[in-house]
């Protein structure tokens, strides 16, 4: 490499990230994503953020329609040949295979929801605009910092169009599936 040259950093795509799972260098065990090609550390899950997860999983349950949805609970949406994010929730079109296959991609997501405390800023800056440039459709960021819900929706190359915050006392509503209403409330734990 010549002295004048920058460095170029390497892009891990889907593909590698799989087969260095594959060679065991992270288990499944091992709490990382791939965002935009680099192998991504997440923050552990407190109590907290575990019992908000499994509440609002438990209310998307109750609500929405079980034969055309399926919900699934910190599993992967490929996004790219570069990215394959863990959202906390995703709901996603139901699919004879149940996406044996292969992860559900940005035309099968419904609505992809992040619980965060420890990771608000990642998601909020990082994860919310990859979402929008994959063209996903909503997204429901929980701050358990701030004890609000963030909807994002219309999405585009610049990030998402609408954005509106839901405090205590407020009620959420999807744009995707009109079924799907939450008390803000209800979804915070403690």
């Amino acid at each position: 490499m010549n002295a004048g040259a920058l460095a170029v950093p390497w892009r891990f795509t889907v593909s590698d990230y799989h087969r260095m799972g594959e060679a065991g260098i992270f288990t499944e065990d091992d709490r990382v994503e791939l965002i935009e090609g680099e192998v991504v550390t997440m923050s552990p899950i407190g109590s907290r953020h575990s019992a908000c997860g499994k509440k609002l999983a438990a209310s998307i349950y109750e609500r929405t329609s079980r034969e055309a949805l399926v919900v699934g609970v910190q599993d992967p949406i490929r996004l790219s040949d570069y990215s394959e994010p863990l959202p906390d929730i995703s709901i996603v079109r139901a699919r004879d295979d149940f996406y044996a296959a292969g992860h559900p991609g940005p035309k099968d997501v419904v609505l992809l929801i992040e619980v965060a405390d420890a990771s608000v800023l990642f998601d909020r800056n990082t994860k919310i605009p990859l979402y929008a440039r994959s063209g996903i459709t909503e997204v429901w960021l929980v701050d358990l910092v701030k004890n609000a819900v963030e909807a994002y929706s219309s999405p585009g190359p610049g990030g998402y169009a609408n954005q509106q915050r839901f405090g205590r006392g407020a009620t959420v509503a999807s744009t995707a599936l009109p079924e799907l209403t939450i008390a803000v409330d209800e979804i915070l734990v403690g």
